[in-house]
């Protein structure tokens, strides 16, 4: 059992200019923002990055990674260079990037593709170290961590302690299965992105899915990340911002209910 504290990926709203998203996340009491590098903070805009950065710390809230589209063997050491100087400008000491070419899934690499896959990681993962920044590989469908397997064995070619996992349950993942999942990769977990979603993507209130979130959230285990770790809200039914405050809402409480339990835990192994 470990604790998160809750954020907000910016990709959540991005019809919204950045600072609408950093009005709403304080007024949620969030902790945290994941600047996307899609519209946001696109990479190589550096001022842009540096003035969202520094508009995020004066509210009160941490820049605390930074979503970038990176996509290793796709995107090279120059894509992925100028996705990092973005990051340090904005602040953020994690950068998110995507496991293989986006939209394919693993089953369809060869050793060879994904030997040279776990090889550019690594060379991006040593290069980010050099600048303080940790690098999370997206979970997700069509990917080289799009599932339990595939993700597990990336990890062990990449073979640096600078990667982990941003990790988010497959949409329409069991519980059960998910809690296998995390169970064997939740060492390697960063952070989360958490959301309320069907295998058909359809969208419903985080409080309708509050269950299966409370359930991953006690099973996740103690991680290697040695910094801070955040649950970043992701996406919300009709990206509505009243729906967005509620699921809010029901996410603070449920990190709050998880940090009692850990602490009663631990008080409790104390005595």
């Amino acid at each position: 059992m470990t604790s998160f504290s809750p954020g907000l990926c910016s990709v959540t709203f991005r019809h919204l200019k950045a600072a609408s998203i950093i009005g709403a996340a304080r007024k949620a009491h969030l902790t945290a923002i994941e600047w996307g590098g899609d519209i946001h903070v696109p990479p190589r805009q550096v001022e842009t990055a540096r003035s969202v950065g520094a508009w995020t710390r004066a509210a009160g809230l941490l820049p605390a990674s930074y979503g970038s589209y990176v996509d290793p063997p796709s995107s090279d050491m120059a894509n992925f260079e100028s996705a990092l100087g973005t990051a340090t400008a904005l602040g953020a000491i994690n950068i998110r990037i995507w496991p293989g070419t986006r939209g394919r899934p693993s089953s369809e690499y060869s050793v060879q593709e994904r030997s040279r896959t776990a090889a550019s990681i690594n060379a991006m993962a040593q290069e980010a170290a050099r600048h303080g920044v940790s690098i999370s590989l997206e979970h997700h469908p069509n990917s080289l961590t799009d599932d339990t397997d595939s993700a597990a064995r990336l990890m062990d070619e990449i073979a640096h302690r600078n990667v982990y996992l941003c990790w988010q349950p497959r949409p329409g993942l069991p519980l059960r299965d998910a809690l296998v999942e995390i169970g064997r990769l939740g060492t390697s977990i960063s952070h989360i992105h958490v959301f309320a979603w069907d295998e058909s993507r359809v969208r419903f209130p985080l409080a309708d899915q509050e269950d299966y979130w409370c359930e991953l959230l006690q099973a996740m285990p103690p991680s290697c990340f040695p910094g801070p770790r955040y649950a970043f809200l992701e996406f919300v039914a009709h990206d509505d911002l009243s729906r967005f405050e509620e699921d809010a809402a029901t996410l603070s409480r449920l990190l709050a209910e998880q940090t009692m339990t850990t602490r009663k835990t631990r008080d409790g192994n104390v005595r």
